[in-house]
């Protein structure tokens, strides 16, 4: 384990700025802007430091992984930056057999499908992560924006090394789940675990917030949700609001709007939101005082600059309270990530036109 001594404090809400602001439902000087998938294949300047390979390869070297890092808070000035990372990091750093493969996504060749299988997700340790943690260090350094340290959630991950590769269905996963619930809870447990020592592997190095990623938990349905993958997630939130009680926590995952009383039920502070919720609604749903993140359609940004613009200004008006005035529980974002064959120039007419619709004249 790191040392206590070598831990960082969590910055103040002044030091983070309008994010910080915002993620605590604080009144800001506008509403903070960033994209999950900032920095990536959009960006020419990525694809000329990538190189080539796996992008596990690419995080292990932190001198590249902080560039590209910092590559998207340069050109777009958005509010915050988000850790060069990917979801399975941590079951690939225990060597449990998992990798990306280009155009694919997560492949692993010997699936999970027995308590055998599990063994091979032994507990994660800092020791295991150390590119991540200087890859975070240098990025502290450098930022005047809050970093975004993230994990996958324990479905999410699951499906990837359940199915073996992306799936449209989940039929491992969801078999595993309803033959052998007790092998399912060994699993998720194991990889709750292996989420709150990563994600406290970056706060405890200066990350300033975290985003736990359920990106596929919409294909569950409520009752599943709540009974195989809730308790979990809960787990995850409230170990590390314990360790780290002032690094506001985003929950996020598609088409997840049966499930947003549910995913808020495992404790974040800030509810991430895709295209298909309104702002509004989930306020309606969860309390006037919820912060959110999101959401205008990342398939509106791939359409150009007017449908781009206009669909910002009416998630603008979304968060909008009845007298007009702008709600201070608000990051602007996509309701998913950052397309690869997005037009830079499209996503900084958005961030232009969120930060003067909601900056002071």
């Amino acid at each position: 384990m790191e040392p206590a001594a070598k831990r960082h404090e969590a910055p103040s809400a002044s030091a983070g700025g309008a994010f910080l602001a915002a993620a605590r439902g604080e009144p800001g000087h506008r509403t903070p802007v960033w994209f999950m998938r900032q920095a990536g294949r959009s960006l020419p300047e990525y694809r000329s430091v990538r190189g080539e390979g796996s992008i596990l390869d690419a995080i292990k070297q932190p001198d590249v992984a902080a560039e590209i890092t910092m590559q998207p808070v340069r050109r777009y000035g958005v509010d915050a930056a988000v850790l060069y990372s990917d979801i399975v990091v941590a079951p690939h750093a225990v060597g449990f057999g998992i990798d990306v493969a280009p155009g694919t996504g997560p492949v692993a060749n010997r699936p999970l499908r027995s308590s055998n299988d599990a063994e091979r997700l032994r507990p994660l340790e800092f020791d295991d992560i150390s590119y991540v943690i200087a890859t975070v260090e240098a990025l502290v350094a450098e930022l005047d924006v809050p970093l975004l340290a993230f994990a996958g959630a324990p479905f999410t991950v699951a499906s990837y090394l359940i199915e073996g590769r992306p799936s449209k269905d989940y039929r491992h996963t969801k078999a595993l789940m309803h033959t052998d619930e007790v092998l399912w809870h060994d699993v998720m447990e194991r990889l709750a675990e292996s989420a709150i020592t990563f994600i406290d592997a970056q706060l405890s190095h200066g990350a300033a917030a975290f985003q736990l990623f359920d990106s596929w938990a919409g294909a569950l349905s409520r009752r599943d949700y709540d009974r195989y993958v809730l308790p979990h997630s809960r787990h995850v939130f409230r170990e590390l609001r314990r360790r780290h009680p002032d690094a506001p926590a985003i929950h996020f995952g598609i088409g997840c709007d049966h499930l947003l009383e549910s995913m808020y039920e495992a404790g974040p502070t800030v509810m991430g939101l895709d295209w298909r919720t309104r702002i509004g609604d989930a306020r309606r749903r969860l309390g006037d005082d919820l912060a959110v993140q999101g959401n205008l359609d990342p398939a509106l940004v791939l359409a150009g600059v007017g449908p781009a613009t206009d669909g910002a200004e009416q998630v603008l008006r979304d968060n909008q309270l009845a007298n007009g005035a702008r709600h201070p529980g608000h990051i602007f974002n996509l309701g998913h990530g950052v397309n690869p064959e997005t037009d830079p120039g499209v996503l900084q007419a958005v961030v232009d036109l969120v930060h003067e619709r909601t900056e002071p004249a």
